[in-house]
């Protein structure tokens, strides 16, 4: 005998495209202390994942990307650049032998703080 799927009516068609299925596996503990957690705050799965989606929208992507606006600022302001002298981009000294050349650098030609400078005495000769 040979069964015959059942006909969706439209609105239920139109419900299953606008509401789709979401589905996890997870360990058989995680699954148990989830249950708990839905049953403690009396709320069901699709009510914690909306609350937890607003959240995210809300909190933590203005401040992702705050974070990415405020490290872009500070690298322009702070970071010691050099052009290429192929291409004349501007390279970032981050490697630890840029870092060392631009250190030896300043070390041979008596780079000093400003105040240092401006304190120092002469030296006798």
């Amino acid at each position: 005998m040979v069964r015959k799927t059942k006909r969706l009516p439209p609105s239920k068609i139109k419900y299953n495209k606008n509401h789709p299925t979401v589905s996890a596996r997870l360990p058989k503990d995680k699954r148990d202390k989830l249950l708990q957690v839905l049953k403690s705050l009396d709320v069901t799965l699709t009510q914690l994942l909306l609350h937890f989606i607003d959240e995210y929208e809300i909190k933590v992507k203005p401040v992702d990307e705050a974070r990415k606006v405020g490290y872009e600022e500070a690298k322009k302001v702070y970071m010691i650049t050099y052009p290429c002298s192929v291409c004349k981009q501007l390279i970032g000294i981050t490697s630890p032998k840029a870092k060392e050349a631009a250190s030896k650098y300043m070390t041979e030609r008596g780079w000093a703080h400003a105040e240092c400078l401006k304190n120092k005495k002469p030296l006798k000769k």
